[in-house]
């Protein structure tokens, strides 16, 4: 079953026999695309164009066997978007919901995260709950990579507010079994966001704020691609980053980043 076209059209409010006829095909031949048959590449593109979403989204590439041709680097990439800002809400929200293992955000504050979904928390402590491995990593307002990050975008000590906004969102997070919220202080050089094996890559471009700059999908291959060294990477932040309390910072504007 293809449950992410079945989960876009729910939101969409768009019946089976309605794309059917917007895709001029037959509504059984719909049916089979929810019962996740593969469209042909003219009916995805349709689907993909009057349902406002990356056709990678609703029909991922199969993951490759290692050792085989196609494994590696290439072949990890589903997708890329201009800045973050031209990645559809319903990707974020459907990875998310789907997430089975382990959710991973690494950011330095994130506002948008919450801001695009004010029920990101329940969302995560839902997740958690079903057994998902919830780890939130802001940046430390009050580190030195945070003044930096803050000098270099000209915005100053707003970084640092924007994070303490952002983390007011994920107070609720922290009773919750299976959820960690850390702030770390290092330099950092792309955002990421994991979702079992699916990871958002916002790459930073100097002097310029995370989301102006581009953003990659990759989905896991193998042990040799991109996907594991940006997960080590993830990892590494992690281990050295502090547990947040929400006692320890206050709050402030909201902002974008």
């Amino acid at each position: 079953m293809n449950e992410r076209l079945h989960s876009v059209l729910a939101q969409r409010g768009v019946s089976p026999e309605s794309l059917a006829e917007l895709c001029e095909v037959d509504p059984k031949t719909v049916g089979r695309w929810l019962g996740g048959r593969l469209p042909h590449p003219r009916h995805r593109f349709s689907v993909a164009q009057h349902l406002r979403v990356e056709e990678t989204f609703l029909w991922p590439a199969p993951h490759p066997r290692a050792g085989r041709p196609g494994t590696g680097l290439g072949a990890e990439l589903v997708g890329t978007y201009q800045n973050r800002a031209s990645v559809p809400r319903d990707t974020w929200l459907s990875l998310l919901r789907e997430s089975r293992q382990q959710i991973g955000v690494l950011v330095f504050s994130g506002t948008f995260f919450a801001q695009s979904n004010p029920h990101v928390a329940k969302m995560l402590a839902e997740r958690a709950a079903g057994g998902v491995r919830v780890r939130l990593c802001f940046g430390d307002p009050t580190g030195t990579a945070v003044a930096i990050r803050g000098r270099e975008e000209g915005i100053g000590d707003t970084l640092a507010a924007k994070i303490r906004a952002s983390l007011t969102y994920y107070r609720a997070l922290l009773s919750e079994a299976g959820c960690e919220v850390r702030l770390h202080n290092t330099t950092l050089y792309t955002s990421l966001f994991r979702y079992d094996d699916d990871m958002l890559i916002n790459p930073h471009v100097w002097g310029r704020p995370a989301s102006a700059n581009p953003l990659l999908h990759l989905r896991r291959a193998d042990a040799t691609g991109w996907f594991d060294n940006y997960a080590q990477s993830f990892d590494a932040v992690w281990a050295a980053a502090r547990p947040w309390t929400s006692d320890q910072e206050g709050t402030g504007t909201h902002g974008q980043n």
